[in-house]
């Protein structure tokens, strides 16, 4: 067993024939053949603030697009690509390009720690060298092949895995993902600040669960306090992408693993705009 296998994710349950899981270096392609011609990087500060939903609706509007979409779940101990996708079990297979990723209902590759574990609710308790590593074989080890987009659902703050995807994948720009509350804002200054240090091109800031609208009037009811994403945005001198809503039939959606199935045109508004912003 090679030092790599030591610290892959499937040690111990690995489903591809030795010697074909690409992880020896004189014997893998180590990405070489995969095209990704964007990478667009989700964060946000804190968790709890919709990220990886805003992740998984970016990815299928373009996957609706007729795009090439990829997904990267980079949240290594707090997977949830897999329970929105509806994609909860996965028998990897291996080619010359790496680990077959498994595919969604619109054809979106999709690559979670999840799919190498014995049970979804199973923790993943590893330290940062480990979560940093098994992010990088996901982009290096997995047979991406031909994409248009690869959306990376990052974890929440500025610790080892956002660094080393800023820092080690070809990122072409973030969006910043926070909530109206000022403790959100708050945090989510602090990776801004880290982004900029970095020079990594910010697309700009979703503002998530701007508000709830009244089943009965339609009225928009500010339930997680006033809306400050544009200031903050205009105060940290980036673009302001758009905000929203707090919706319980999203909810439903993703609890049900049929994200791809919710519509909705603030969000057309967002991926649009964010697209234009691509260097």
């Amino acid at each position: 067993m090679s030092d790599q296998c030591k610290t892959c994710p499937s040690n111990g349950g690995c489903t591809v024939e030795p010697g074909q899981c690409g992880v020896e270096p004189e014997k893998s392609l180590l990405g070489a053949l995969n095209d990704v011609h964007n990478v667009i990087a989700i964060m946000s500060g804190k968790g709890g603030v919709g990220k990886s939903s805003v992740t998984a609706l970016i990815a299928s509007y373009l996957a609706k697009q007729g795009k090439k979409v990829g997904v990267l779940d980079a949240d290594i101990t707090g997977p949830s690509q897999p329970l929105a996708f509806g994609v909860r079990k996965a028998s990897l297979k291996a080619s010359e390009y790496g680990l077959i990723p498994p595919l969604t209902k619109l054809g979106i590759k999709l690559m979670s720690i999840n799919f190498f574990l014995p049970n979804e609710d199973d923790p993943v308790i590893w330290r940062g060298p480990l979560l940093a590593g098994a992010v990088n074989q996901f982009w290096g080890e997995v047979d991406w092949r031909d994409l248009d987009y690869m959306i990376v659902d990052l974890p929440p703050g500025t610790g080892d895995v956002p660094l080393t995807v800023i820092q080690s994948l070809p990122v072409n720009g973030i969006v910043i993902v926070s909530s109206p509350q000022d403790l959100a804002f708050m945090v989510v200054k602090k990776t801004i600040k880290m982004t900029k240090k970095l020079n990594v091109p910010i697309l700009g800031l979703v503002e998530n669960m701007s508000y709830a609208i009244c089943p009965h009037c339609n009225e928009k009811l500010p339930i997680f306090g006033k809306n400050q994403g544009e200031d903050v945005a205009k105060e940290t001198g980036i673009d302001f992408l758009g905000s929203l809503p707090w919706d319980t039939s999203l909810n439903a959606l993703f609890d049900a693993g049929n994200i791809e199935d919710y519509e909705s045109e603030n969000m057309q508004e967002i991926a649009k705009q964010l697209l234009t912003r691509l260097p």
